[in-house]
């Protein structure tokens, strides 16, 4: 199967919640095994198919949005509902460095500029020097010339100010993805977009 498309297929649990994104290979492999359906919008709602199904449908569409086997073409399918699984993933938001920087939005927690994460540092709130720890509630986004500005002092001391305390996301697996691209706007109806950029929670 030819699936040179460069995009994501948002997958749902059996309870209709996104819970993961994944390839069109994935996608496909999901559906002929019968793991999954399609879940495809129209005029009046959400309708959902078979693999076997989903192929007859293809067949009528007249889009770009297609695959071709040596017997069939096939719509790539946007979002897809796993017949089998029901859990929402429970997993620790691992403490790197992108997720820092996702965390604080790319944005300097000191002069409050949003940066390319080429141009931005992590800092450590209370420096290591003064007994600072790496965790998530002494590591802050900071641009270069804010992290100079700073050196090895307090926030006190450089009389600078955070923008925001910094603690540790609670997000939910979703929010590991990164998108290369806007999400599709077939999954708006199942993304709380409100909800992945929710205030961050505190230290348990």
């Amino acid at each position: 199967m030819n699936t040179h498309v460069h995009t994501h297929v948002l997958v749902l649990n059996r309870l209709w919640q996104a819970i993961n994104v994944c390839s069109v290979d994935r996608a496909f492999a999901l559906l002929y095994t019968g793991h999954a359906q399609v879940v495809h919008e129209e005029p009046h709602g959400f309708n959902t198919y078979s693999f076997r199904e989903w192929c007859d449908y293809s067949q009528a569409a007249q889009d770009d949005e297609m695959v071709r086997t040596i017997s069939i073409r096939i719509r790539i399918p946007r979002i897809i509902l796993l017949c089998f699984f029901d859990r929402v993933p429970n997993k620790e938001v691992k403490f790197t460095r992108q997720n820092v920087f996702e965390r604080d939005k790319n944005t300097c927690q000191y002069c409050g500029k949003k940066f390319d994460r080429k141009d931005l540092n992590i800092d450590h709130v209370v420096p290591r020097q003064h007994g600072g720890l790496t965790t998530w509630t002494n590591i802050v986004c900071s641009c270069i010339p804010c992290n100079s500005r700073k050196s090895n002092r307090t926030p006190e001391q450089a009389n600078m100010h955070l923008i925001r305390k910094p603690k540790k996301p609670r997000w939910r697996p979703f929010m590991e993805i990164q998108f290369t691209r806007a999400p599709h706007k077939s999954w708006n109806h199942f993304l709380d977009f409100a909800y992945w950029n929710v205030e961050l929670g505190e230290d348990r």
